[in-house]
């Protein structure tokens, strides 16, 4: 199957921010909704992607191949803590002021309030919030269920090299 440039560029985007949702990749492409999403996946790209478990996205190892883009997670280990991540910049600076795994957890509005003093910068508390559930996804940050879900690194913020993807 020959791919377009903007379908090879896609692919190269998903195999960047694999395990991804819909909405990451939405938001990527500048798309209206996740469903314009799925049906540019099953269009253009339906032979290198697949569905995990947990239903997240993930590109083939053909895919990769074919865009020469390292994936966005790479681990020694089937299953273990990723060695290098590499993720937009709102996620790398909540990586580096997100609570670490021996402190407690904290709420979005607290990352939130560390990203303004760190870096001079004001996000929606919503772009916080997918941040870390996508860290989570990548399984770096964990959530711990109180009043509200809390989050914290799950992993040593020295054991995890991060990269930015853009």
């Amino acid at each position: 199957m020959t791919l377009s440039e903007e379908a090879r560029e896609r692919l190269a985007d998903l195999v960047e921010l694999q395990p991804t949702k819909n909405a990451e990749l939405q938001d990527r492409w500048g798309l209206e909704s996740g469903s314009e999403v799925h049906g540019y996946l099953e269009d253009e790209l339906k032979e290198y992607y697949y569905r995990d478990d947990n239903s997240l996205i993930r590109a083939t190892a053909e895919a990769a191949d074919l865009v020469d883009v390292e994936p966005g997670v790479e681990s020694d280990e089937e299953g273990g803590v990723p060695d290098v991540i590499r993720v937009p910049r709102l996620q790398q600076q909540v990586f580096e002021v997100v609570a670490g795994p021996d402190e407690d957890s904290e709420s979005v509005v607290s990352v939130l309030n560390k990203l303004r003093e760190a870096f001079d910068v004001d996000p929606e508390a919503e772009d916080v919030r997918s941040a870390l559930q996508s860290l989570r996804r990548k399984g770096v940050v964990e959530v711990v269920y109180r009043t509200v879900p809390t989050f914290r690194l799950a992993v040593e913020r020295d054991a995890v090299a991060v990269e930015r993807s853009d």
